[in-house]
């Protein structure tokens, strides 16, 4: 529940950020048609400023809620390295593993460097914002004592972690779209081009795993 209301809180941000956006050169349009002269104008520069704060507000939550993300993904990749019957899911959870820790190390340097702080540890349960359940969006969240307990392990894992995935790339077209670090948007295409080729690979396996074709 609390990895979900975080995912929503982005979500509910992001989509806040464009709607000000959108109001913004609404307003500035309506002000003048003279646009040079609204460059200069205070009421403009002060939009400008809050248009700012706002967009630097979505890098700042775009980590606070994808480094627990990622954190949940470790999790479940260091079950996988122990539990896991087929190799193949062994050599992906080891890349998962490798692969976020390095991003979760990466920006919290970031965010230290640009907020002077360290990432807060209740960001997955901290954000006030809310977003209605949408049908697309259940079951996304992870249950890791499902998988330590799953009768066959790589199922389950492949199961869950697709869903997951897919919310981490959904979060990162996000984050591209809407935010201004030109390095966490370059993160995020990283982690779109990664883990949607990881949601490929685990269907394949499924397909040839689970749903064989029937002879």
């Amino acid at each position: 529940m609390k990895s979900r209301n975080l995912i929503y809180s982005l979500i509910g941000l992001l989509s806040s950020s464009t709607l000000v956006e959108l109001l913004i050169i609404n307003n500035t349009q309506a002000q003048s048609p003279n646009s040079q002269h609204n460059t200069h104008h205070p009421s403009t520069q002060t939009t400008l400023r809050q248009r700012g704060m706002m967009m630097g507000a979505v890098d700042q939550h775009f980590i606070e809620m994808m480094i627990p993300h990622h954190q949940q993904a470790v999790e479940m990749a260091n079950l996988a390295l122990t539990r896991a019957k087929h190799l193949e899911t062994k050599k992906l959870a080891q890349a998962i593993k490798t692969e976020q820790a390095r991003e979760i190390q990466q920006m919290r340097t970031w965010y230290k460097a640009w907020y002077g702080k360290e990432v807060p540890a209740t960001s997955m349960s901290g954000m006030g914002m809310k977003m209605p359940m949408h049908h697309d969006m259940r079951g996304m969240d992870v249950d890791l004592e499902a998988l330590k307990n799953a009768p066959d392990f790589d199922r389950e894992f492949i199961s869950q972690m697709i869903p997951h995935h897919q919310m981490a790339v959904m979060m990162a077209q996000m984050m591209i779209k809407s935010g201004t670090r030109p390095e966490l948007r370059n993160l995020a295409q990283s982690m779109i081009k990664t883990q949607t080729a990881e949601i490929a690979q685990m269907r394949q396996w499924y397909q040839a795993w689970y749903q064989p074709a029937a002879r």
